[in-house]
């Protein structure tokens, strides 16, 4: 059988005018672009970021496509199943289907799961993956925080997913960004308060999105639960610089 193609799109953080000209080139040429939501009744957030760029794209479908944001694989398997199945069928027909995800397909994202399925399902299928600006690169955007400079390391955690190690984390890298906060700001605060760098961290929610919020004394959003959207960056910077013995730059050297 003959199968359409299969692309994880990649939307960018949530201004619509950072994503890519390649992502608009894919999501304009496939028949079906599809969704997804955290609810049967919720909004999908990629949409609400590509419709004010895409626009109506004469004869292509919409599929909205339910991924509950839960933990439960027994929840969780049946709903995929739907929505892998709903993906199928177009595919099976020949339609190309372009997967629009926040951020980046590769972090995070629905589409991994999707990508690992897909060959199985169905076999020699065409898959690519279009890159998108991450809300891991739009942060220090916001803030003016770098990532890294010199000999720094980051680490990337998911919070949700537990922070057991996040003190021994603090050690070890010179930069730590905290995703998918949910219910554990009371934690990190208290762990960056024992560690002494509270006043390193930054919380910032939606970044480039119209609802932006950047909070620099995380005491303020210690009783809050972070939305799918908001991050925390801690930010030593012990050992940035310029990597050939710390030396500055000479005015007029490159």
């Amino acid at each position: 059988m003959t199968y359409g193609a299969l692309y994880g799109v990649g939307v960018g953080p949530g201004a619509p005018d950072l994503i890519t000209l390649r992502a608009l080139n894919v999501m304009r040429r496939a028949q079906v672009l599809a969704l997804p939501r955290s609810s049967d009744y919720g909004a999908s957030k990629a949409w609400e970021i590509v419709k004010p760029v895409l626009g109506e794209v004469p004869g292509q479908e919409r599929v909205f496509l339910t991924f509950p944001m839960n933990k439960d694989p027994q929840l969780l398997r049946p709903a995929w199943d739907k929505a892998f199945a709903a993906i199928g069928q177009r595919l099976e027909r020949g339609m190309d289907v372009a997967f629009a995800t926040e951020g980046d397909p590769s972090l995070f994202s629905t589409f991994i799961y999707l990508k690992q399925e897909a060959p199985i399902r169905w076999p020699g299928i065409s898959i690519e993956v279009v890159p998108g600006v991450s809300s891991i690169m739009a942060v220090p955007a916001v803030t003016g925080v770098p990532l890294a400079d010199g000999q720094e390391r980051i680490a990337i955690v998911p919070g949700t997913y537990g922070i057991e190690d996040l003190e021994e984390l603090l050690h070890t890298f010179d930069t730590v960004v905290l995703m998918k906060l949910g219910g554990e700001m009371p934690r990190i605060i208290q762990v960056l308060d024992q560690a002494g760098l509270l006043d390193r961290a930054v919380y910032v929610s939606k970044a480039t999105m119209g609802e932006q919020r950047i909070v620099r004394d995380l005491r303020k959003v210690q009783v809050e639960r972070g939305d799918c959207f908001a991050m925390v960056i801690v930010s030593r910077k012990e050992r940035n610089g310029v990597l050939a013995g710390m030396v500055p730059f000479r005015d007029g050297m490159s």
